[in-house]
């Protein structure tokens, strides 16, 4: 049995600051996808990956992962953790969270069915609250 190939942390560096994808990087060491992320995370060049399960508390199905709200949500999850997404996408993003709360909506989920807008329950609106903490992280930029 062979040595297991290594990945060079210098060359890894050099490389990923050079724009090389995951792909090319693991064909460049001779490992796999996973085994440049292993590295990258062991050298410090891994983005972190932002958190969004206050945003969306619910086990979405793949169907609906992409879908407006679960896509809203997150941008002002990302808004939130000092992330904000392009412009375009918050701006969509904070008019459609507003229009809920203007309204007295909220959104839930069901697995089956996907996302719908319900009555917010007073005081307890979770597209309000995470509105909220959208705008806060915004203004403090």
């Amino acid at each position: 049995m062979g040595r297991r190939p290594t990945i060079d942390r210098d060359e890894l560096t050099r490389l990923v600051a050079e724009g090389l994808t995951v792909q090319e990087l693991a064909a460049r060491f001779g490992v796999s996808e996973s085994g440049v992320l292993q590295a990258k995370r062991a050298a410090g060049l891994a983005k972190p990956m932002l958190d969004h399960s206050r945003a969306v508390p619910w086990k979405v199905a793949r169907a609906h992962t992409q879908s407006g709200p679960a896509t809203n949500l997150r941008n002002l999850s990302a808004a939130a953790q000092g992330k904000p997404p392009a412009s375009e996408r918050l701006n969509t993003a904070l008019r459609w969270a507003q229009r809920l709360v203007d309204a007295g909506l909220d959104v839930d989920y069901d697995q089956a069915e996907g996302f719908r807008e319900v009555p917010a329950s007073p005081g307890d609106s979770h597209v309000a609250g995470v509105l909220a903490a959208a705008r806060k992280a915004l203004e403090g930029r």
